[in-house]
């Protein structure tokens, strides 16, 4: 059996995930999946092979590319999402208002009560050219 590991992959991009330091842990959990969506949904050839056990039995596909998560305060998010737009780098974007709704369109709803800089952001993503992802997220940290 061959063992690929990422770690041999050096990509051009790189993916980071966001979220609010002050969310309970479900949350997050919560926000992380649904931002990775976001990314994966919107990006052509993301997406890798299925996976087969040992047995021959087929499993769904995962992203192909390492997934970095970081941690922040909600005002640094503000400030994260701006650099992202200034740079016309797309992003996945969570606030406070979606975790009372239960579907996307009451999701999408409650975004259009802010302008975008009163967002009350919860949770981003935003995948570009390393050096640039870098510069836009600076100041987060590796969650723990």
């Amino acid at each position: 059996m061959t063992r690929f590991s990422t770690q041999n992959m050096n990509f051009d991009t790189k993916i980071a995930i966001v979220v609010a330091e002050d969310l309970a842990i479900w949350q997050k959990l919560n926000v992380t999946a649904f931002l990775t969506s976001g990314i994966v949904g919107t990006t052509e050839g993301i997406i890798g092979e299925p996976y087969k056990d040992g047995s021959q039995r087929a499993y769904l596909p995962l992203c192909i590319q390492p997934i970095i998560v970081l941690k922040t305060s909600r005002g640094r998010l503000q400030t994260i999402l701006n650099r992202a737009n200034s740079q016309e780098v797309a992003a996945a974007i969570y606030i406070e208002d979606m975790f009372a709704t239960g579907h996307d369109a009451a999701n999408r709803a409650t975004v259009t009560n802010y302008p975008s800089g009163t967002l009350p952001l919860v949770g981003l993503a935003v995948r570009g050219e390393k050096k640039l992802i870098d510069k836009i997220v600076k100041g987060a940290k590796l969650h723990d």
